[in-house]
């Protein structure tokens, strides 16, 4: 194939519909939107979840509790995930993330007591409960909270 010998599909390409421009064009007079109701007028579409004047699903649906937006959702990690490294390497958000131990650090990372650590390292986390702390201290690591 040469580039002079290049086309399109046929079907693919069509003309720009030319809407308003007299009644032989096909789309005159109301342009292709029939005649009256509410898709017939400027800006005439309605907004996400519109039932036509129904009372919408998402105000039928009872509401319950209360949602914090300032809510903070940590990345959870257990003492078992912590076996994986290296004895006395230090283990932070980023060796963590790296490791494919969490995703995503959210806002931020919090150690649980979950398992059993056998390696001493130093741990550097947002938040972490009190057997996880006295369990690192145990294996002879250190833990940081951040």
């Amino acid at each position: 194939m040469k580039l002079h010998e290049l086309q399109t599909s046929p079907g693919s390409r069509r003309p720009r519909k030319r809407v308003g421009r007299g009644t032989s064009s096909g789309y005159g007079k109301t342009a292709g939107r029939g005649q009256k109701g509410q898709l017939a007028r400027s800006g005439g579409k309605t907004r996400l979840g519109f039932e036509g004047g129904q009372m919408p699903l998402f105000r039928r649906m009872p509401k319950r509790g209360f949602n914090n937006i300032n809510r903070k959702e940590y990345a959870i990690i257990n003492l078992d995930d912590l076996n994986q490294f290296r004895a006395g390497s230090e283990v932070n958000a980023r060796v963590l993330l790296e490791a494919g131990v969490i995703k995503k650090e959210l806002s931020g990372i919090k150690l649980l007591a979950n398992g059993e650590l056998k390696k001493k390292l130093t741990v550097k986390v947002n938040k972490v409960s009190k057997a996880a702390k006295e369990a690192v201290e145990a294996a002879g690591g250190t833990i940081e909270v951040i």
